[in-house]
């Protein structure tokens, strides 16, 4: 099947991101501190904190977006961003509720950007929201929230896939997680227990990364876990029953780690962009390709499509790039991914991971802030945590797991709803 081949042309005027904003990952069903709170109040406090870091009042947003990745089972709601309005001084305002699946928060970014660059607003908010460990139950408020369960979200699957002439018949997740990563291993000739010990490793560097990011939903590292299990090597412990196997491939340490979590951001045109800080992010250029589910391949194809028209859009070049930020919520896309988009040399990706150079104090760090395994995937915010994190790292702000290069160039891999793939490159305005 030919990918749709997207003729990119350049934005009307330069876009920056200004601002950003985000809450901790949490589970809210079990967080005492968080135990209550709504889609509103989450959001809300993005919102208001991206605001806060670029200077500006709700009255000074001229326009929002509301991404979710599916707002009516987690939220009862079909125009979320109607319900969430007053909760960050935008009534009135115009605004859109928008979702792709787990692709949201990048799509978020683009939408943004588009109606920036159009010329239509000079001050947009963005940001997605998603309570993933929980649901309304339909007969209480919203804050009286029960735990979302596997029985209740794998029947709401199958519309993820076309069902035009067929039907969805429940392996669709199991096959789709090994899909990329048992071709590679084919390609490769690498057995299932290399595999095995590379996912690992990646785990491992991921939660060092997240152990130091205060917003992280898991923080304890696996050297700590380990011992706390009573074993001595960490390695003999990833490969234990502390750590299942959940498909042919993956194990639950390179799953990701569902959580409650909002991320917002701000963008202006780059022209004014000092008028709000002094360290604006431009948003150099977005890839996009879209496949459906049941396309072979589809994540591989999508991501090496769309990374080709940001790469030409923009005239950089993988060289270019000083940190890659991955949707991993399927753990074997992080190395995958980079190595198709160039970040990692082809094949070789997993000597990176084995010696730790994807480390945020590695020469070729990613994820940085744990990514899903470890942050969290509070599936529509979870885009634009990234983002959040990248800003953070580009400014200088990260502290303990600052990047060891101030990063001039970010690369960002968006993957969701088994089909939508987004390439971003961000650059350093300052």
């Amino acid at each position: 099947m030919a990918l749709t081949n997207v003729k990119l042309g350049k934005n009307l005027r330069s876009v920056s991101i200004v601002g950003v904003g985000a809450t901790p990952f949490f589970d809210s069903i079990t967080n005492d501190t968080y135990k209550g709170i709504t889609n509103g109040e989450l959001f809300g406090h993005a919102a208001l904190d991206a605001m806060k870091d670029c200077g500006i009042e709700p009255r000074d947003v001229q326009f929002f977006y509301h991404g979710s990745a599916n707002p009516y089972i987690l939220f009862k709601a079909v125009s979320a961003n109607m319900q969430v309005a007053d909760w960050f001084g935008m009534r009135g305002k115009g605004s859109v509720a928008h979702s792709e699946g787990c692709c949201t928060g990048y799509i978020a970014l683009e939408e943004a950007v588009m109606a920036v660059a159009s010329g239509m607003y000079d001050c947009v908010l963005t940001g997605g929201c998603d309570m993933g460990k929980g649901m309304p139950d339909g007969n209480t408020p919203d804050h009286m929230r029960t735990a979302l369960t596997a029985e209740i979200v794998f029947p709401d699957l199958d519309s993820l896939f076309d069902r035009a002439y067929g039907r969805y018949l429940g392996g669709g997740p199991g096959m789709n997680h090994d899909d990329w990563i048992n071709f590679y291993a084919k390609e490769n000739n690498m057995t299932p227990e290399q595999i095995d010990d590379i996912l690992a490793h990646q785990a491992y560097y991921f939660r060092r990364n997240a152990s130091l990011c205060p917003r992280a939903m898991k923080r304890e590292t696996y050297d700590e876990l380990a011992k706390a299990a009573g074993y001595d090597d960490v390695w003999e412990y990833m490969r234990s029953p502390y750590n299942p196997k959940m498909t042919q491939y993956l194990r639950t340490s390179s799953d990701s780690s569902v959580a409650d979590g909002a991320a917002a951001c701000i963008v202006v045109p780059t022209e004014i962009a000092h008028k709000f800080t002094d360290k604006p992010v431009e948003v150099l250029g977005i890839g996009a390709s879209v496949l459906d589910a049941i396309v072979p391949h589809l994540e591989k194809k999508a991501t090496a499509e769309a990374a080709r028209q940001v790469y030409e859009l923009t005239g950089l070049t993988p060289d270019d790039m000083d940190i890659l930020y991955v949707n991993d919520f399927i753990g074997s896309s992080a190395f995958l991914a980079a190595e198709e988009v160039g970040y990692l040399p082809k094949g070789e990706g997993w000597k990176y991971v084995m010696d730790g150079r994807i480390a945020f104090d590695g020469d070729k760090p990613m994820n940085t802030n744990g990514g899903r395994t470890s942050y969290g995937h509070a599936f529509a915010a979870s885009g634009l945590a990234d983002i959040f994190e990248a800003v953070t790292q580009m400014r200088g702000e990260a502290g303990d797991r600052q990047v060891k290069k101030l990063p001039k160039h970010v690369f960002l891999r968006g993957f969701g709803g088994s089909q939508n793939v987004r390439c971003i490159i961000l650059k350093a305005g300052f």
